[in-house]
């Protein structure tokens, strides 16, 4: 994927394989013709990518994405799954303070690093657990 030019190739191919558009993905739903019309692509590359460092409230992306406030909120839970937005407050013009959503540390490369090491501490965490299962299966088994 290194070698690819095109941005839009290559989130595609991301997404996919990160889990965030599921493999095989059908964008007809809410009139998207195409995974680039689709409200999870569109809130990745327009809103989140194009701005990393600017936070953006659920009510504002569901009207700029022109669909619910429950289907943002679905994708953006989904890119908090895998530790890379983080949350802040966010004025919403009116002088109240709304949760908004940006890309962690307003930079995909360090938020992606982030979630490297949250994955390995508990892969590394996964494994003491299943050594010291087996230690306890074979302790029991030893016993009968």
């Amino acid at each position: 994927m290194t070698g690819l030019d095109d941005a839009d190739i290559l989130a595609e191919t991301f997404l996919v394989q990160i889990g965030y558009l599921p493999k095989g993905y059908d964008p007809r739903s809410g009139g998207a013709t195409s995974i680039r019309d689709s409200v999870p692509y569109r809130l990745f590359m327009e809103f989140l990518m194009k701005s990393p460092s600017r936070a953006w409230s659920v009510e504002e992306l569901a009207v700029l994405l022109d669909t619910t406030k429950p289907t943002v909120y679905r994708h953006i839970n989904k890119l908090k799954s895998m530790d890379l937005l983080e949350s802040t407050d966010v004025d919403d013009g009116e002088g109240h303070s709304r949760k908004g959503y940006r890309i962690r540390y307003g930079d995909l490369s360090k938020a992606w690093s982030f979630t490297e090491a949250n994955v390995s501490m508990a892969m590394e965490n996964y494994k003491k657990t299943v050594e010291r299962f087996q230690q306890l299966v074979r302790g029991r088994a030893g016993n009968e």
